[in-house]
């Protein structure tokens, strides 16, 4: 079952993105396949330019790729977003697309608490 197809500035080429083989089951990374396709898609029709675009492209792509391969690590997730909210955060028009991908990387659990 494969996704829309999207273009990738960084990668200079089209690719499908998808939730992947036997992900199904898991809505979470359901969840996660569709919140990184929408961000992708409004990313790529905005139409200003941002500063840190092409990092936000690597990081949805990245995602995208962890969607394909299963089940994702929260801890990479958290990682990703952080880094996702960081490029584009700060872009109105991209707001519901981010809260979205946030939305699901928290379905993959809370971040561990830090001890002192």
């Amino acid at each position: 079952m494969w996704g829309e197809t999207v273009r990738s500035e960084t990668m200079e080429q089209w690719g499908a993105v998808s939730a992947g083989r036997g992900t199904e089951t898991d809505p979470r990374v359901v969840e996660l396949g569709n919140a990184v396709r929408w961000t992708r898609r409004e990313l790529d029709a905005y139409p200003a330019d941002l500063r840190d675009r092409r990092e936000a492209e690597r990081v949805l792509d990245a995602l995208a790729a962890t969607v394909r391969s299963g089940v994702p690590a929260p801890e990479e997730l958290r990682d990703s977003l952080l880094v996702l909210a960081a490029a584009v955060g700060s872009v109105s028009a991209l707001s519901r697309p981010l809260a979205a991908v946030r939305a699901a990387v928290e379905l993959f659990g809370a971040a561990p608490r830090a001890t002192r």
